[in-house]
């Protein structure tokens, strides 16, 4: 909760990723890749939406609320300093045939 909060604060811009039939060693790999400006954050959807809503009502920040609607399913954050584009193409070059 307190790490997700910390997240929202500190990066401007958030990725989020579907992480259906994804293993262990392929996340690992990914966050390899982009150590350095970018966090991969895995948890719980409810808890996540339930971090996201207390944010937005400490900060006042409402923007943040878009985030719920896309927190279905088997889902990641990936929070970033750098450019979107290059960080969906650092993930995208981890997907593998069977996904």
């Amino acid at each position: 909760d307190a790490k997700l909060c910390q997240l929202l604060d500190e990066f401007t811009q958030i990725l989020v990723v579907n992480a259906d039939n994804v293993g262990s060693n392929q996340l690992q790999s990914i966050r390899r890749g982009l150590r350095g400006d970018s966090i991969v954050l895995m948890g719980k959807n409810t808890m996540m939406k339930r971090s996201v809503r207390i944010h937005a009502d400490k900060t006042g920040n409402n923007a943040f609320l878009n985030l719920i609607p896309l927190l279905v399913g088997n889902v990641g954050l990936i929070f970033t300093k750098g450019d979107l584009k290059e960080v969906s193409e650092e993930v995208a070059k981890y997907k593998t045939n069977s996904d």
